[in-house]
């Protein structure tokens, strides 16, 4: 019998740790060698000044915009590509033969028939997040991809945040080990929603936000399958919004679990924090939403920081625009490819589903995202 003197019943640190020099990873947005298409943009809502902030930074050629209302197309053809030409048709865009690839950054319903005109027009695409609201839609994508010899990719532009992007780097290179556990929290303040149409959004934390979340939690089990979900959510005490702006999942991967929390009623102290542990070592990001960029190290060698450089906004979405040029470039599957994003999806959905019955769900089992 081991000697009760010994065991560390205090959890108490047994040595001091010392820092070794960071690894050295790639964690900055991929770019094609010498692939330069032509790209168009579908959709010129708030969110694609990000989009073509992050496109013009690269170097890369937007020739076509088409937005239904002509007025916000000419905003960002003088905001960012003045020669480009402009549309209220998709259609018109999707008839030039000059333009390769499109990004199509309209909000889920009318999205996927453009997808799906934009793949049969022998385009690859770029779709926003969240990619389809029912995976037998998203697989009948990816299937219509196949058949015309198309990428199909989805804007999850967490992947390429800097923090996101050397953490998952640093599982590839098995740094820490198989992966054990993961943990993420957020607080911050998004009662800015009020009044605007994400009020009217039930699930707007663990549907519309959570899901780049979900997206990391599939990303650094990588290909080990998700067996269950369940999740929660809640009012704020005195909250005047009309979602539920608490919410929690934890999902069980085979061997290992993740845990997801979210306030989005927090005035004070916003924050995001990850840790993952693994078989051989534990990496922690923690910082301001959205840029997480004290990063931690800890094998048995000791402790390194990485001193990371970028950010999410705009280096996230050159990540996802670039992988996918690279995998058009190397006739591969896009690491972000929309095959992979149903993955995500099924957590999202079984999360929603499971928050609205009270009893854990089986990815892939809930179909469609619970209204």
């Amino acid at each position: 019998m081991s000697n009760p003197a010994k065991r560390n019943y205090a959890l108490a640190t047994k040595k001091s740790v010392r820092e070794f020099p960071a690894p050295k990873l790639d964690y900055q947005p991929p770019a094609p060698k010498r692939y330069r298409p032509k790209i168009g943009l579908i959709g010129c809502g708030g969110i694609t000044k990000a989009h073509l902030d992050a496109y013009r930074t690269a170097g890369w050629e937007v020739v076509a915009l088409c937005d239904r209302i002509e007025a916000a197309a000419r905003q960002r053809q003088q905001e960012f590509y003045p020669l480009a030409g402009r549309y209220t048709e998709y259609r018109q865009l999707l008839a030039r033969d000059d333009v390769d690839v499109v990004d199509i950054a309209l909000h889920p319903g009318p999205r996927v028939a453009v997808i799906e005109a934009a793949l049969k027009a022998g385009k690859h695409v770029l779709s926003q997040k969240p990619f389809v609201l029912d995976l037998e839609v998203g697989e009948r994508l990816v299937a219509l991809a196949n058949r015309h010899g198309r990428k199909l990719a989805v804007n999850q532009n967490g992947r390429w945040s800097p923090y996101v992007r050397y953490l998952a780097q640093a599982i590839q290179r098995g740094l820490i080990g198989d992966v054990q556990t993961v943990a993420i929290n957020l607080n911050w303040d998004h009662t800015w929603i009020r009044g605007t149409p994400f009020e009217s959004v039930h699930h707007v934390v663990l549907y519309d936000f959570a899901i780049h979340w979900f997206d990391m939690a599939a990303l650094f089990f990588r290909d080990r399958p998700a067996r269950s979900v369940f999740a929660a959510n809640a009012f704020a005490p005195g909250q005047q919004l009309k979602p539920p702006m608490i919410g929690s999942a934890t999902i069980a991967f085979a061997g290992g679990t993740a845990t997801l929390n979210f306030d989005a009623h927090s005035r004070f102290g916003a924050e995001e924090s990850l840790c993952i542990t693994g078989s051989q070592g534990t990496l922690r990001a923690r910082g301001p939403i959205c840029a997480a960029h004290d990063v931690m190290l800890f094998t048995k060698r000791g402790f390194a920081k990485p001193e990371l450089n970028g950010k999410w906004f705009n280096d996230g979405f050159r990540g996802t625009m670039g992988e996918l040029l690279c995998a058009i470039e190397e006739n591969r599957e896009p690491v972000n490819s929309a095959r992979e994003n149903l993955r995500s999806l099924a957590l999202c959905f079984a999360a929603v589903k499971a928050a609205d019955t009270g009893t854990a769900q089986t990815p892939g089992k809930v179909r469609r995202l619970p209204q």
